[in-house]
């Protein structure tokens, strides 16, 4: 086989599917962000933003990387947790490249070395330690923890990167590339993520519930988006329904004379028109839910954790 890499006179045509795992909150979705140039990842400050698995697709002349987001790895309390844990172990288990991120500014723990002993035991032919969040970290810090990250496992290469201020973002990107093995195009050239309209507006409610109230209740949230339309004027119409677990965190979600979810419902919005191109009427149902969070019929019906 060729050794040529990409960008190289004559380069074979590379393909193939990296996983992003690392703790809750370690820079995953920013990272696929800032790789796709726009948003398709929500995040915010909450540990365990992401539940859905989110493979998003980089095309260029010589390759296509398909970059898959994961939900973060952690010691679950609850059926969400486990299935949180199955998806991204999945993942990382039939990924042609792994990449581990490690976030510059929280000093490595048990949990990496927890994520570190799977990222150690899986096939991947290429496995890249990133550093994250550079932009908030000193240079002694940036250079410490990558000394202490480099103890957890074996590392085929290593890179400091900060998605915010698009530092080193082109690099890993590249770096990559020239690591998957050759094939053909996965996805057509038009394909972005591979997640529906629907489940991105789901996403994007649920991001907006996450940064307003993640003081109150965010882990007891799910998000479903019931209908999207299309009217004849070109307008959607979307129905999503807000899960809680008790009727007090419903009149949390509500708010004071239902301030909150209007709030949620417009900044949601124009998260919405951006992806659909057009204007939207979205309305926000909250529906009391009790332990969904244990109930794994109900957590695959949001589309949260793994497909088996």
């Amino acid at each position: 086989m060729s050794t040529k890499r990409a960008g190289e006179k004559n380069a074979p045509f590379r393909s193939g599917f990296v996983a992003l795992v690392g703790r809750p909150n370690a820079g995953k979705s920013t990272l696929l962000n800032a790789c796709m140039g726009e948003k398709v990842a929500i995040t915010s400050p909450v540990a365990q933003t992401t539940r859905r698995r989110m493979r998003a697709v980089i095309n260029t002349p010589t390759s296509q990387l398909v970059i898959i987001d994961t939900p973060g790895l952690h010691k679950p309390k609850d059926a969400l947790g486990s299935e949180l844990n199955k998806s991204a172990l999945g993942e990382l288990a039939d990924a042609d490249v792994v990449a581990f991120l490690v976030d510059a500014t929280k000093p490595v723990g048990r949990g990496d070395e927890w994520v570190a002993q799977h990222v150690d035991r899986a096939d991947a032919a290429y496995k890249l330690l990133v550093l994250t969040k550079a932009d908030i970290a000193g240079p002694e810090q940036v250079a410490a923890q990558l000394e202490a990250a480099r103890a957890l496992c074996r590392f085929d290469d290593e890179l400091v990167v900060s998605a915010r201020e698009d530092f080193n973002v082109d690099s890993f990107v590249e770096l990559v590339s020239a690591h998957l093995p050759e094939g053909p195009r996965w996805f057509p050239e038009g394909m972005d993520v591979d997640a529906t309209p629907e489940d991105l507006v789901a996403e994007f409610v649920r991001e907006k519930l996450f940064l307003h109230l993640r003081q109150e209740l965010p882990h007891s949230v799910g998000v479903l988006c019931e209908s999207l339309e299309y009217a004849d004027d070109g307008h959607a119409s979307i129905e999503a329904t807000i899960l809680v677990e008790r009727d007090g965190q419903k009149g949390i979600v509500l708010g004071r004379g239902g301030q909150m979810i209007k709030r949620v419902g417009i900044e949601a919005r124009r998260d919405i028109e951006r992806l659909l191109g057009c204007k939207v009427y979205l309305d926000l149902t909250v529906r009391v839910a009790p332990q969904w969070r244990r109930d794994e019929r109900e957590i695959r019906r949001l589309g949260y954790g793994s497909e088996d």
